[in-house]
């Protein structure tokens, strides 16, 4: 099991940048695939992007590629979302996930938190 803290969430202008942290503590943290959610008021929870920990390939949301970046520091047990050129349409609640691939599909099996990002345009 992994405990995960989202962190760096916070107000931006349209057009800005912000960069997300999910600090994981466990020590198997460098064996699970990770993701990155996120759930705006009155929407459902949509998948942003993941990283795979066996080959390190990410994926993206059509909606971000190109402007977020997903990566991961093991010897930190940190997840990063770096997110460019942010719009009004990605104020949403971020939280971070940790699965193991199963038959193609990552299974999420612990969540953190959640961070606010707040883009005003």
């Amino acid at each position: 099991q992994v405990q995960l803290v989202e962190s760096g969430g916070g107000l931006v202008q349209a057009g800005g940048s912000l960069r997300l942290s999910c600090a994981a503590s466990g020590r198997t943290f460098s064996s699970y695939d990770m993701g990155w959610f996120r759930q705006a008021p009155g929407k459902e929870r949509e998948f942003v992007a993941a990283i795979i920990w066996s080959n390190g390939r990410t994926y993206y949301a059509d909606s971000v590629k190109g402007r977020f970046t997903i990566s991961r520091d093991n010897a930190k047990n940190t997840l990063y979302l770096q997110m460019n050129s942010l719009k009004a349409e990605d104020t949403a609640v971020y939280y971070c996930a940790a699965g193991r691939t199963v038959l193609s599909k990552i299974e999420y099996d612990y969540w953190g938190q959640g961070t606010q990002v707040t883009v005003s345009s």
